[in-house]
């Protein structure tokens, strides 16, 4: 395990694009924050949440994580690599395992960079919207235990993101088709959920991985929520473990 780990990292590391990607991801992120933090503006309403509104760009900056995760195993099919490193390392789960611990210890490390950015980013600018003590509203900070948790979960969110791109790309083994599959399943579920009424709305915003995950994103009204914020990052957790698990099973079963 410790040789394979070793060898997709340094795939990872080399991939033409790896640091570009995460370099993207993070700027993105951190500057669609700053956009909306610059244009909100709040005079008397108290039902805001800055630190939601701060990690906003989340939304947008995953979709990057996920290319560069689905880069990470559809280049090796497509360059035709991957016979190499099945024959080099035969056990197929122990490959796909190094895999998704090199591209889930990356994606968390650049996304709590990003969550860091964003909060700092929502810092600055909120209090310029009228989201300041003045009007209510305590200044973002990491001390307050919503705040803490919202930034690990945003932090979780995009690594969780990763490694559901990851099963997806092992399991279709094309770049495009794998991106554009990751991307459907992220954003047109809360875009269909907002098609129908309740209770079925709901029980989309409960299932669909973007939704479910992003409710870690929320420091107050929780009760409002469809789905509790760990409880919506163990749903995308499932989606990840789901898609890691049949990638799996069709590693072992096809041919290189």
């Amino acid at each position: 395990m410790i040789d394979a780990l070793r060898a997709e990292w340094t795939k990872l590391r080399t991939l033409s694009g790896t640091a570009w990607l995460l370099a993207g991801a993070v700027v993105l992120t951190v500057a669609v924050s700053a956009g909306i933090a610059a244009t909100t503006h709040v005079s008397s309403d108290r039902g805001q949440d800055p630190t939601r509104l701060a990690l906003t760009g989340i939304t947008l900056g995953q979709a990057v994580v996920a290319v560069l995760a689905v880069r990470t195993v559809s280049e090796e099919y497509g360059t035709g690599m991957i016979r190499l490193t099945l024959t080099a390392m035969p056990r197929r789960a122990v490959v796909l395992a190094a895999k998704a611990a090199n591209v889930a210890a990356l994606t968390l490390l650049a996304g709590l960079l990003t969550v860091a950015g964003c909060l700092l980013v929502g810092r600055l600018l909120l209090p310029g919207a009228g989201l300041d003590p003045a009007h209510g509203y305590a200044l973002i900070s990491i001390s307050h235990g919503p705040t803490l948790r919202a930034a690990a979960g945003g932090g979780l969110y995009l690594m969780l993101v990763a490694l559901l791109a990851l099963g997806v790309a092992t399991a279709v083994r094309d770049t495009a088709v794998s991106i554009g599959a990751v991307l459907a399943l992220l954003y047109l579920p809360p875009i269909l959920a907002q098609a129908v009424g309740d209770p079925l709305r709901r029980h989309l915003e409960q299932l669909a991985p973007m939704t479910a995950g992003l409710a870690g994103q929320a420091t107050t009204n929780l009760s409002s929520l469809p789905i509790a914020p760990w409880t919506g990052l163990g749903v995308l957790g499932a989606w990840a473990a789901a898609a890691l698990l049949v990638a799996g099973v069709l590693l072992r079963q096809r041919d290189a």
